[in-house]
Formats: C-alpha cells, sequence, structure tokens
C-alpha cells in the first residue's frame, strides 16, 4: 500500500511532459557555406558549423553567424507548444492534476524551438575594388586585313 501512495504521489509532483520530454532539447545550426562561428544570446559558442546546442525548452534566443568574408546574419529562434507537450499536458489532466499542469509549465517540458534545424546561407562581403587592382580595358586586337584575290591580266 505504501508503495502506491508513493508512486501516486510522484506521478502528482511531476509533469507528465516533464518526465517525458525533460526540460532541455537540442538545436540545431548550420550554415552555407558550413565553418561558420553560430554564438546564441544565451552565451553558448559554436566555433565551426554545423553543430548542435543543448538548450532550455523554455527559452528563446538568437542565434548570431559569423564567417570571414561574409556579411554577418541572425536568427531568432522562438518557441511553440509541440505536439508531444500537448499530449503530456492531457496526461496532467488524467494523473499529474493542477500540480502537474504547473511543473510543466515552470520547466517549458511542452515546449519545442523553430526553427530547428537554424540554417541561414551566408552572402559574400561585396568588396569594392580598388584603382590598383582594376583592369585596364582590352586592347583592341589587330587584324591584317584579308588577302585580296590577284587580279589577272585580261585575256588578248
Amino acid at each position: 500500500m505504501k508503495l502506491v501512495v508513493i508512486a501516486l504521489t510522484g506521478l502528482a509532483v511531476s509533469g507528465c511532459a516533464t518526465v517525458t520530454r525533460g526540460t532541455t532539447a537540442p538545436v540545431t545550426v548550420n550554415s552555407e557555406p558550413a565553418g561558420a562561428q553560430a554564438t546564441t544570446s544565451l552565451g553558448l559558442t559554436c566555433p565551426s558549423t554545423p553543430c548542435t546546442f543543448e538548450v532550455s525548452r523554455k527559452s528563446e534566443f538568437v542565434v548570431s553567424f559569423s564567417k570571414p568574408g561574409y556579411e554577418p546574419q541572425q536568427v531568432p529562434v522562438a518557441t511553440k507548444l509541440a505536439g508531444a507537450g500537448a499530449a503530456g499536458m492531457a496526461g496532467n489532466i488524467l494523473v499529474g492534476g493542477i500540480i502537474g499542469i504547473g511543473v510543466d509549465a515552470a520547466t517549458g517540458a511542452t515546449l519545442e524551438h523553430f526553427p530547428n534545424p537554424v540554417f541561414v546561407t551566408l552572402q559574400p562581403l561585396g568588396k569594392p575594388v580598388s584603382q590598383s587592382r582594376r583592369r585596364a580595358a582590352p586592347k583592341p586586337k589587330r587584324v591584317a586585313p584579308a588577302a585580296t584575290p590577284a587580279l589577272e591580266a585580261p585575256a588578248s
């Protein structure tokens, strides 16, 4: 009997989504071309894409991409209610009750990040052409005049 009470108490104080999905999730970042540095507003850094960050499910953040010779870019990453998170909430209604719903809401276990994966196409920097590197206009090619056929003397 004690075991049943302990098991039911454990279910009541933990959220279903928290138990089944966890409170963190992997977020993959990638760029074209690969090899860009990716930094999040949460302080996580990846020296060379592609890579994956383990992030709290309830955290919204911005990923900044940089690579020498390319324009830097930023991508906001938001959260939304996940399908599996909604199923976990439904489980709370059946088993966990109000406490389970509160735990899932507080931990963000019902959420997922989007976009995930985060992908950017980096644009090359527009470098102005310096005076010393400008190419002179090509000189026109000299073409030898076509040979004209020799005129034959009129027959007498």
